[in-house]
């Protein structure tokens, strides 16, 4: 009989397993609770900067935007990639996530005055987050196999000069230190692609988009998207209800379902290459396409409020309509890297084409400022077009099924 020592030890290596080694990362898995969990915290964090967004719609407000949305999606795709290569569904995956969230939730109470009175502590809590990314990946990186020290290493060192100059920002006027945000994104990004793509060798397999992987980058995408429906809500809430901001309000939200629809229907939950710059294209793209998304729900906000404006006012029409520009090019980009894109080129190439030219028009439409209705109608006939373009493909190849 098994002694109760050996019990203890046993349920204790069930509860607490070591992180998967790199080079193990599982196949077939499905998206668990606690994930979700996760992403519903982080959106909570790409809510208030769209709020902050919408109260702020000016070139200011969306550079500080931009570099705190950079800061959030860089933080959810360390803590998503650390639980798909190293995680385990136990009690050790749990604190690891509990971790994050804890360091997350006060990082979205200082989101609001990111830009000022809240400046030093965002910074100074966005060094903590990043410092607890470093150990994470530091803790996993101790059953290295030869070709994998060397990129680990890169990896922990600059997530935790990352830290560092986040803490150390905080020590800097407002507008420096946002810029410090954002510039410090993008070199960490770059460094990113660096090390997955460049310091490992090709012959070594370091990780592979799975089923799993393209469910949360599409779930967090869906979970974005719901921001559109509130601010269409909000806006709605504070303007006396008639007919116009009724109307307006509801194309609103057809708009946000185009969005929805363009990624869903022609790159969402579907493959990348087994290419690893595939992959990393892949995953980078979901960037730029995931802050579209949510600044355009911040200024549907606008939209609806000026609905009886003859005119769109200007900062509102720009971001919703190269918003709309942006899910489409970013779409396609994504396309590009996906197996369907080579696998029916007779359907991708025309829409590609057929997506840039629709996000020239978005963006034409944002130019000519017109009606809070009329712009909201046009921007859902623009994301329709490609729609209707892949129906009617799919249609002319249509092969009834032999009885």
């Amino acid at each position: 009989m098994t002694s109760r020592q050996e019990q203890w030890a046993l349920l204790r290596r069930q509860l607490w397993q070591p992180p998967r080694p790199h080079g193990e990362q599982p196949r077939e898995r499905v998206v668990g609770p606690l994930e979700l969990f996760y992403d519903l915290v982080v959106v909570v964090l790409v809510a208030q900067a769209a709020h902050h967004l919408a109260g702020e719609l000016d070139w200011r407000g969306l550079g500080l935007f931009a570099a705190v949305f950079a800061l959030v999606w860089i933080a959810w795709l360390n803590g998503s990639l650390h639980h798909e290569l190293h995680g385990h569904e136990d009690a050790r995956g749990r604190s690891m996530f509990l971790l994050q969230i804890l360091v997350l939730v006060p990082l979205g109470a200082f989101i609001p005055g990111a830009g000022g009175e809240h400046g030093a502590a965002f910074a100074v809590d966005a060094g903590v987050l990043f410092a607890v990314l470093a150990l994470l990946w530091l803790l996993a990186s101790r059953s290295d196999t030869p070709e994998f020290r060397r990129p680990s290493k890169l990896f922990v060192t600059g997530t935790a000069v990352c830290a560092v100059v986040l803490a150390a920002s905080a020590a800097l006027p407002a507008d420096a230190r946002v810029l410090t945000w954002g510039v410090l994104a993008v070199v960490y990004l770059v460094g990113f692609v660096g090390v997955l793509g460049r310091a490992i060798p090709e012959r070594v397999v370091a990780f592979s988009v799975t089923d799993a992987l393209t469910e949360r980058f599409g779930l967090f995408i869906i979970i974005v998207l719901g921001e559109n429906v509130t601010g269409v809500v909000d806006g709605l809430a504070h303007e006396p209800t008639n007919a116009l901001t009724l109307a307006v309000g509801m194309v609103a939200v057809v708009v946000g379902f185009g969005a929805w629809w363009t990624y869903f229907d022609f790159a969402g939950h579907r493959l990348p290459k087994p290419a690893r710059a595939s992959a990393l294209r892949w995953m980078m793209v979901h960037l730029p396409l995931t802050a579209a998304v949510a600044a355009m729900g911040a200024a549907m906000v606008g939209l609806v409020e000026h609905a009886h404006s003859g005119r769109t006012p200007a900062a509102t029409a720009w971001v919703l309509c190269v918003g709309a520009a942006v899910v489409l090019c970013a779409t396609m980009a994504i396309a590009t890297s996906l197996r369907v894109w080579s696998e029916e080129p007779g359907l991708y190439r025309p829409l590609a084409r057929t997506c840039v030219a629709m996000a020239v028009l978005c963006v034409g439409v944002g130019a000519l400022r017109p009606a809070p209705l009329v712009l909201g109608l046009v921007l859902v006939l623009l994301l329709g077009i490609p729609w209707g373009l892949a129906v009617a493909n799919r249609v002319s190849h249509y092969e009834a099924p032999t009885v």
